[in-house]
């Protein structure tokens, strides 16, 4: 080796470990070594109101509901009603043939003027004396026989008038003037639906926290976002000894008549509510069953500590087991480890008093 290259081997070796330790600062994030502290936020936990809800299921019925059936096995004349009409209570709904008993009416009508008049006739000559008591009772009771055929065939003439028993809408139409109908066969069915009778069952536990008066909110896939609301009516006295639930039944105003029988409606009754601490619900680590949230203390330095929550509402769940006045992370809790120090980000809570 000559002179000259023995020379440059020392330069060589320095530049090297130059460029080495220099290299080794700027993986440390050149601080030295010193990794910067995690930035949390950190809150008081606030006083909220939570609400107990009881959460079922329920089908909508119609507050009075009739199926118009024919009284009599007769021809339909005419029909006074169409798909959907609103009729009043004691409209007329069809008329069934009633030739023969509009004869027997006449018939009989006839036959009463003439029992009567002949017993007009009796009874002034019974009064002078030349009819017997016996002509005056026979055409007496001949004038009852007249009377009651009379009425014998008004009854006959109003069963085949069918009228509505109450006001509400008609269903759909699946009969035709002169079709033949008999004994039993739906004519039309009336509902009322000014209101709802909603309902719904509830396991047996919920007994204790359904009273009536409750308000209870419905809603329904097919008005997304409107709540139907209204009051718990009845209570089932009885509990269902195959499926251990209760039947209650609320009642709902139904302006417009949008809810419809037979809706299957989603039940919200609020059974009670109380003032509890609450935190923000990513607060909250859970590890199988246990809850933890980590507290700040006064040197800003991170502690896990066992909670137990409770109900959730506008993205706060209840909590019990941290005082009022202490910090606790709301932001950043995924990269702490307990007894970590931290940074605050500028918006945290102060340090506690």
């Amino acid at each position: 080796m000559n002179a000259a290259s023995s020379g440059r081997a020392p330069h060589a070796i320095l530049l090297g470990l130059s460029l080495f330790l220099a290299a080794c600062g700027d993986g440390e994030g050149g601080s030295g070594g010193t990794r910067p502290l995690p930035t949390v936020r950190a809150e008081h936990p606030q006083e909220r109101v939570f609400v107990d809800l009881i959460e079922t299921v329920g089908t909508a019925n119609a507050n009075e509901q009739v199926t118009i059936s024919s009284p009599v096995t007769e021809r339909i004349e005419r029909l006074y009603f169409d798909d959907g009409d609103f009729v009043r209570k004691g409209q007329l709904i069809a008329l069934l043939a009633q030739d023969q008993e509009q004869a027997s009416l006449a018939s009989a009508l006839a036959t009463e003027e003439q029992a009567r008049a002949q017993l007009e006739r009796i009874q002034t000559l019974n009064d002078r004396g030349f009819a017997t008591r016996v002509q005056l009772d026979t055409q007496t009771a001949a004038l009852a026989r007249a009377r009651a055929d009379a009425d014998d065939a008004r009854a006959r003439i109003a069963d085949r008038t069918v009228r509505a028993p109450l006001s509400g809408a008609v269903s759909l139409r699946t009969i035709s003037s002169g079709s033949i109908v008999s004994v039993g066969d739906p004519i039309a069915t009336v509902s009322d639906v000014s209101r709802i009778k909603l309902d719904f069952t509830l396991p047996e536990i919920s007994t204790g926290s359904l009273r009536p008066g409750q308000v209870v909110e419905a809603s329904s896939p097919a008005y997304p976002g409107v709540l139907f609301t209204g009051t718990v009516a009845t209570i089932d006295p009885v509990i269902d000894a195959s499926t251990r639930a209760i039947t209650a039944r609320a009642l709902l105003p139904n302006p417009g008549g949008r809810l419809k029988p037979g809706m299957l409606l989603e039940v919200r009754i609020r059974s009670s509510q109380r003032s509890a601490l609450a935190v923000p619900e990513l607060s909250v680590i859970g590890e199988g069953d246990e809850r933890f949230v980590y507290l700040l203390d006064n040197e800003d330095t991170v502690r896990r500590v066992a909670v137990k929550t409770g109900l959730r509402d506008s993205g706060y769940i209840e909590i019990a087991g941290v005082p009022a006045g202490a910090r606790v992370v709301t932001e950043g809790v995924v990269k702490l480890a307990d007894g970590m120090q931290v940074a605050l980000s500028g918006n945290s809570a102060g340090k506690d008093s």
